[in-house]
Parts: structure tokens; C-alpha cells; sequence
């Protein structure tokens, strides 16, 4: 035995509006965060073996998932890793461009972890550009992570959306949480929120650790603590 964890330190990072909301309902992506903060996700990124998000991410927000800073991909590098770490996604129906810049931005590995019902779907369209994993009937959060510790990855950073983060909460996967408030409301019910309906540990009889507050420029930085795991490299 290694006496390695399990499963990777995982790390939940999101930005809201004051009133909870991670975009509006326009075409348009809305801007939560500035640019000192987005040098500060770009950042924790560096430290990270991977970065996760779901597959409506991927079609709403087509990210890119990279390091920006030359510096930080240099010292990747450096270190003996990739310049930016591994992208992960995760699919229920299969439905996801080859062309998204998920798939084509930098020379990340790129993994599709993908519901049994949609592995065809996701082998025709997406065997070129990424590794398809089966990962069950439905896709099980813990089995993903666990598969991702065997792949070498010690550091996970989820960045969503909201059904992803609920999903990892739900599991009691979560180590750590980065929240972001942009100072102004969005007040608009069709727009998604942070994470949506669950069973959460973390709740008003068990309040999660605020391990940190910072002010960057004109938004807040809450750091929790959600596991005794926190804080680990």
C-alpha cells in the first residue's frame, strides 16, 4: 500500500452575486469576479493536478480551463507537469462539442467521465479529442474521484456550475470552498444559482469553518474549511 488518500484534496471555487446567483438569464455570460481575483483563481489553478466541470459549463461558458500567468505555466513545467493542469468534464446525456475550447484550448489531457447510456454517443463524437471513461448508471461522484487519485491526481478544483458543486456538497467529497461575492444583486428566478436542492452536511445545525475573509478590490473572498482535510497541499 502507497498510504495515499483515496481520493484527491478537492477544493470548490465560485463566484455569486450578493444574492446568491452565479449569472443571469441573458445570452451574454455575466462578470462576477475582477481582475486581481481572476489572477488569484488563475493562481490556485497552478496548484491544482485538475481542473473539474460539468458538461453545461462546458456548452454555456465554452472555458478554456488554462493557466493564464506564462510564469506559473513556466514553473509547472519546471516542476515536471503540464503547463495547465488536467480538464475534467462529466456527462449524463453525451451531448458535448469537439470544437469547445474544453477540447481544443492548450495540451491538457483532457477526461470525459460519461453516464454507461451515453458512451456511444460520447465515443463518436469526442474519441479524438479526449479520454471517454465509463463511469456507470448514474455517474457516481465519489467513484469519479476515486479513478481520478488512481490517475495520479492529488488536487482537484471544481468550478461547477451549480449542480456540480451541489453534487460534490451532497457527497461530502468538498475539503475546501472559495466563494466570491460581487457587490450587486441579480433578483432574476430563471438565472442558476449556486448550488441547488441536496442534502448537504454543512448546515444550521453544522455550520462550515469561514477560515479566511479578503477583500479584493470590490468583491469578498470567504474561504471555508468543509473537512478535517483542509489545508492539505
Amino acid at each position: 500500500m502507497s498510504g495515499r488518500p483515496a481520493r484527491p484534496y478537492v477544493l470548490l471555487s465560485c463566484a455569486t452575486s450578493i444574492d446568491g446567483y452565479i449569472d443571469d438569464s441573458s445570452e451574454q455570460r455575466l462578470l462576477l469576479s475582477n481582475e486581481d481575483d481572476l489572477d488569484r483563481v488563475d493562481a490556485v489553478r497552478a496548484s491544482c493536478d485538475a481542473i473539474l466541470v460539468g458538461a453545461g459549463t462546458v456548452r454555456r461558458d465554452d472555458p478554456r480551463l488554462l493557466v493564464r500567468s506564462a510564469v506559473r505555466r513556466a514553473e509547472r513545467v519546471a516542476d515536471g507537469r503540464q503547463a495547465s493542469p488536467v480538464k475534467v468534464t462529466l456527462t449524463a446525456r453525451g451531448d458535448l462539442d469537439p470544437t469547445a475550447r474544453f477540447f481544443t484550448a492548450g495540451d491538457a489531457t483532457r477526461l470525459v467521465y460519461c453516464a454507461t447510456s451515453a458512451l456511444d454517443k460520447a465515443r463518436e463524437r469526442l474519441e479524438r479529442a479526449a479520454t471517454i471513461v465509463d463511469a456507470g448508471e448514474p455517474i457516481d461522484p465519489a467513484w469519479l474521484v476515486a479513478d481520478l487519485a488512481a490517475r495520479g491526481v492529488r488536487r482537484l478544483m471544481v468550478e461547477g456550475g451549480g449542480t456540480v458543486h451541489a453534487q460534490f456538497l451532497t457527497a461530502g467529497l468538498a475539503d475546501e470552498l472559495h466563494l466570491v461575492v460581487a457587490p450587486f444583486f441579480v433578483g432574476d428566478g430563471r438565472a442558476p444559482r449556486f448550488v441547488g436542492e441536496g442534502t448537504f452536511p454543512w448546515h444550521a445545525g453544522h455550520r462550515a469553518r469561514l477560515a479566511e475573509v479578503r477583500q479584493i478590490g470590490d468583491v469578498v473572498l470567504l474561504r471555508y474549511a468543509l473537512s478535517d482535510r483542509f489545508g492539505e497541499a
